[in-house]
């Protein structure tokens, strides 16, 4: 059940993009018949079926968009290169679909400079912040810039931060890269 749950929850993910990890096992679940599952399975088993179905399904779709998204990404790194940006989530993994969102992590003590370079730069952003899941009362800074090409969603950490961060996820490979490694992706 587990091993259906990850497929289905993949399909899902690959096809709408608009779901979270947590949200698409919990909604395979219940469209399997097992909504109370004890059987749900890591974001790990997840995303290996997403790369499955990704390479089965979107090959050539998804090596296009991941490309493009690293692009932007690089772009962005070098713009708000003072703040020690990093790449994470599924465009940092391989497993970015249509939908995905360029996310970046910046670590500096100076957050309102960040927001001072978004307006000098003149683009099209929200701001908002981000609340810490494994930290109560731990708010972050963090601003969605309308790129035509995709979302990048900011997030600002005190440098002192970074320190504290997990570098790897479970089966080893980076949580985030700076630019030099995303470049290298590319």
């Amino acid at each position: 059940m587990r091993r259906r749950i990850a497929h289905a929850a993949a399909r899902m993910l690959a096809e709408d993009g608009s779901l979270d990890y947590g949200s698409a096992k919990r909604k395979a679940a219940r469209q399997l018949g097992a909504p109370d599952s004890g059987n749900l399975p890591d974001n790990q088993q997840v995303e290996e079926a997403l790369r499955s179905y990704q390479a089965l399904y979107q090959a050539d779709e998804t090596r296009a968009q991941l490309a493009l998204l690293r692009q932007t990404a690089i772009e962005y790194m070098e713009q708000l290169a003072d703040f020690d940006p990093h790449l994470t989530g599924p465009v940092l993994n391989g497993t970015a679909g249509p939908h995905a969102d360029v996310n970046l992590q910046l670590f500096t003590d100076h957050q309102k400079d960040v927001e001072f370079l978004l307006m000098r730069m003149n683009l099209p952003y929200q701001a908002g912040e981000l609340r810490a899941a494994d930290a109560p009362g731990r708010v972050y800074p963090r601003f969605l810039i309308e790129d035509p090409r995709a979302a990048v969603d900011l997030v600002v950490y005190p440098e002192t931060e970074l320190r504290k961060m997990k570098r790897t996820q479970a089966d080893g490979s980076p949580r985030r890269a700076r630019l030099p490694q995303v470049r290298a992706l590319i």
